[in-house]
């Protein structure tokens, strides 16, 4: 004699079938759980990826490539040359900007040239500037440097964009062609 067990009001099975029904939710549960993990590892495969990408961006230095070309070409470019290899008045830039960081590369192109002397109006005489420039043109006196850029509102504006540009260049994802704006 077979034991029954109601499934629908009204409906009886013979209780053989019960082991048969479990061993089919079983497997279904199983199924199920394996493509939520597909699903999920899926998931953290890409949500890896945008965070791989965003650190990337956030190791980017600061500042527009294209701005800081712009900025290059119209401020730095006489003398170091286009593409910032340099020429015979002014070094390659492109060793020393990836020795130094932003911050020192900042200080170094606001400060470091600036002459500390005296501002004259135009016409004024100004008896010590003009010793210098003698002094350098005759080179007696100190190397022909770079100028201070540190009152120019062109340069010191956009001093993060030229450095990104520079620092692109430096580590080779910029080429010497105009980058893209």
């Amino acid at each position: 004699m077979t034991a029954l067990q109601p499934t629908r009001p009204g409906r009886e099975r013979p209780a053989a079938t019960r082991p048969r029904r479990a061993l089919w939710h079983a497997v279904a549960v199983a199924l199920g759980a394996a493509a939520v993990v597909a699903g999920c590892a899926g998931g953290v495969d890409l949500q890896n990826r945008h965070a791989a990408q965003e650190l990337a961006q956030r190791n980017q230095p600061p500042g527009s490539v294209y701005t800081g070309w712009r900025v290059f070409q119209d401020k730095c470019a006489a003398c170091h040359g286009p593409a910032a290899l340099g020429t015979g008045t002014a070094p390659n830039l492109l060793p020393r900007v990836r020795e130094i960081g932003q911050r020192q590369f900042i200080d170094l192109v606001l400060k470091r040239y600036d002459w500390q002397l005296p501002a004259t109006r135009p016409g004024e005489a100004n008896p010590e500037h003009d010793a210098l420039i003698e002094q350098i043109l005759q080179r007696k006196a100190g190397e022909l440097a770079m100028p201070a850029w540190q009152g120019e509102p062109r340069v010191s504006a956009h001093i993060a964009d030229l450095y990104a540009y520079l620092a692109a260049r430096a580590d080779g994802s910029q080429g010497p062609e105009r980058p893209a704006p």
